[in-house]
């Protein structure tokens, strides 16, 4: 290791003076004046050279850590009181095969157990859903979870247990148990499972408010299969709103997680529970460095809604917003691009009920100030169906405060049996779904259904399993129920408008 030379390294400390057997010393005019302002001197001797480092007129405070004792966080303890309440988490289960072409996965990626896990991860893969038709294929992955009470109350990611239909969770004594899912809510990635037994360890929960950026934190799990592994960093930033996941607002974190660390606990400095590890940024699949977790307060909410009803709902509003820079911050009469700026209002919508427009700012919501685009869909994305929310809103460089009753929206796995029935007209033969956010990003769409199954005439005329249906007769469809309402009509064939392989094609289909 190379050497600093000597007076380098003591100027970066402080104020040098050298003295070699009293023969030489060197002492600036000015040190007598502030005798008074400075403490004593602290004197190291080396030699026949003495260095007299003076230290400073007022040292900077510590930083607190989040130990609660000053600290370093004791990951050791962490890890001994609560890795037995994190547990690794196995499914099995049959889903469409994804397949590598037109998704820009790593060559082999298409084939890895744990890839399932990280659908939807910002930049990983390209291209929309795809099924082709072909048959369902069975599949075998691993996550992680951790328990959060001990009659075997467990919480985990809902990519862990998507598709599942067996799934087992491994205690840390190597003790197995079969898992009943009693739900999962996609909007959040968060799942609910239980186990019987009694007596199980469990983790501490904590207050991710009470978290600050360059806090440390410490995660464990499964990563590719590696069980209890643990993995240490810090808190990167708060509140980020990723593509398709606008309504969390993600701790981001520089603790290496991979695939198999997906449901897994972060703890903080103090052994709490602040979040579920859930999602990468990653350009080859593994970390590099950017990690995301689901803050344990909106798990925790969306749990008590599964156990109490066995599904999570949602509020929507009905408004799509974006960001201000600060020229559109000047161009609305805004100091600040703080906000968000209201692009399009749905019809029919909330939003639209409370008198939103296109052009309007929200400022504030239920008093608190919005920074970015993001932290309104997340407070909306949180709160209930028919709950009222208090808007501050800048229009045409005035204030005025609105209150919107929020609408309900549509599970994004809800599947649909079929589009038409004796009752309302001729069936088209389709099982539809819902497009999910990432989907949406990664097919570039705003709106379709996915197409699950097919029958009948829609599969006659060749329309199959993975196809996105856009409209119907040229109208866009983002309902089941605007399918209905053509085919009330009793139409003798309908022409269906549907993205394929990310080509868009017209089929006709006679429904006679």
């Amino acid at each position: 290791m190379k050497t600093k030379p000597l007076n380098t390294a003591l100027i970066v400390a402080g104020v040098l003076a050298v003295g070699t057997a009293g023969a030489f010393s060197l002492k600036p005019a000015w040190l007598d004046k502030a005798k008074a302002e400075v403490l004593p001197a602290q004197t190291v001797s080396s030699g026949d050279v003495q260095l007299a480092v003076l230290a400073p007129t007022a040292a900077p405070a510590a930083v607190p850590m989040i130990a609660g004792d000053g600290q370093v966080p004791n990951y050791r303890a962490i890890v001994q009181r609560f890795g037995p309440a994190v547990v690794g988490i196995t499914v099995a289960g049959t889903q469409k095969p994804e397949g590598n072409a037109g998704r820009g996965l790593p060559p082999g990626m298409e084939d890895d157990p744990f890839f399932q896990f990280f659908k939807g991860i910002p930049g990983f893969g390209q291209g929309g859903p795809r099924g082709g038709g072909m048959p369902q294929q069975p599949f075998r992955g691993q996550g992680s979870g951790f328990i959060i009470s001990d009659d075997g109350l467990i919480l985990t990611n809902a990519h862990v247990v998507r598709d599942a239909k067996e799934v087992t969770v491994k205690l840390s004594d190597r003790s197995e148990y079969s898992a009943k899912v009693l739900g999962s809510d996609p909007v959040t990635d968060v799942a609910v499972l239980r186990i019987e037994a009694k007596g199980l360890p469990v983790v501490r929960l904590g207050d991710p408010k009470q978290l600050a950026v360059g806090d440390p934190v410490l995660a464990i799990g499964a990563p590719f299969g590696f069980e209890q592994t643990a993995t240490q960093g810090i808190v990167s930033a708060k509140g980020r709103s990723l593509p398709g996941d606008a309504v969390v607002p993600f701790i981001q974190t520089d603790a290496a997680v991979n695939p198999g660390n997906s449901g897994g606990p972060l703890f903080s400095g103090n052994g709490e529970v602040i979040g579920i590890n859930a999602q990468i940024y990653s350009r080859t699949g593994g970390y590099q460095g950017l990690a995301f977790a689901i803050p344990i307060d909106v798990a925790l909410k969306i749990k008590d809604q599964i156990v109490a009803t066995g599904k999570a709902s949602h509020g929507r509003l009905g408004v799509t917003v974006q960001d201000l820079n600060q020229n559109l911050a000047e161009s609305f009469g805004l100091k600040r691009p703080d906000g968000a700026l209201v692009s399009q209002v749905a019809p029919g919508s909330a939003a639209a009920a409370a008198g939103l427009k296109a052009g309007d700012v929200i400022t504030h919501v239920n008093g608190e100030a919005l920074a970015r685009s993001g932290s309104l869909s997340s407070v909306i994305g949180m709160s209930a169906p028919g709950e009222k929310v208090k808007l501050s809103v800048w229009r045409e460089q005035k204030a005025l405060d609105i209150e919107a009753k929020l609408g309900g929206a549509a599970p994004a796995e809800e599947a649909v049996a079929d589009a038409g029935d004796a009752a309302q007209g001729p069936r088209l033969g389709l099982s539809l779904r819902a497009l999910q956010p990432q989907e949406k990003q990664q097919a570039k769409l705003d709106g379709g259904l996915v197409v699950e199954q097919v029958t009948g005439a829609a599969q006659r005329a060749g329309i199959e399993a993975g196809d996105v249906l856009l409209a119907i007769n040229g109208k866009p469809v983002s309902s089941i129920e605007q399918i209905r309402g053509v085919l009330k009509n009793q139409p003798k064939s309908v022409a269906l408008l549907v993205q394929r392989q990310g080509n868009q094609i017209f089929v006709p289909v006679p429904l006679g």
